[in-house]
């Protein structure tokens, strides 16, 4: 097995390994000792439900999360990787680094030129553009919209003005709790014949992804459900 640092993906929500990792996952997380996680327990009961012998007590968890200072010192983050021990990202759900702290162990790693592998797994993200009927040549990932009322909005014009403009996707996160506010300033902001795509808890029994035009949906009188959704808009 090749030192690196390993891009450990895991499953959404209760969805057995089998349906969305291979076991080529499985071989190589069993070698590894020493992970950077977003959160600890997350993480040790996702490497015991890949194997109940799972040596817990022999490794090393390193939370590297949203609460973590941007200016905290993380030049040794990755000190085992640099000594020539394999590390792996492992983040809450999906794969980690897209949209997920873990970004910055890699960042560090390319500039240290220490090798940097991702494995294969569940990505909310592109499975949803696969599923949405929307243009996947040109699309943006545009993480989490602002809060505030007003500001939320503003940000929403302006990406369904990108729509149009330059005939691209856009995706667009919010915290569960804060679907229904999301899908809500949607409808009231973009224009009736734009198309709106939703697309929740993927790869699970909650599984939703269906596309309709904001007038279509403004009929539906839908409410979401506190689950991770993405939001996609095309026209």
């Amino acid at each position: 097995m090749e030192s690196a640092l390993y891009l450990i993906p895991c499953p959404m929500g209760e969805t057995a390994k089998e349906q969305v990792l291979p076991s080529y996952n499985t071989q190589i997380v069993k070698n590894i000792r020493h992970f950077i996680v977003e959160s600890r327990k997350a993480a040790v009961r996702f490497l015991v439900s890949l194997d109940k012998t799972f040596p817990i007590d022999d490794c090393t968890f390193t939370e590297l999360s949203e609460h973590t200072d941007q200016k905290a010192d993380l030049s040794k983050l990755l000190l085992p990787l640099e000594k020539g021990e394999s590390m792996g990202v492992i983040s809450d759900a999906g794969c980690p680094c897209i949209g997920d702290p873990g970004s910055r162990a890699v960042e560090i790693a390319q500039k240290k030129n220490l090798r940097v592998i991702p494995l294969v797994g569940p990505n909310s993200m592109i499975m949803a553009i696969m599923a949405s009927g929307f243009n996947g040549q040109n699309f943006a990932f545009n993480g989490y919209l602002p809060v505030k009322n007003g500001e939320r909005e503003g940000k929403i014009k302006q990406l369904e003005n990108k729509v149009y403009k330059e005939d691209q996707t856009q995706l667009f996160i919010e915290t569960p709790y804060r679907n229904q506010k999301m899908l809500e300033a949607i409808l009231k902001t973009c224009r009736p014949e734009t198309k709106l795509c939703l697309a929740a808890g993927i790869t699970t029994s909650e599984e939703f992804i269906k596309t309709k035009t904001i007038a279509a949906w403004k009929k539906e009188k839908i409410e979401l459900k506190k689950i991770p959704m993405i939001f996609l808009i095309y026209k």
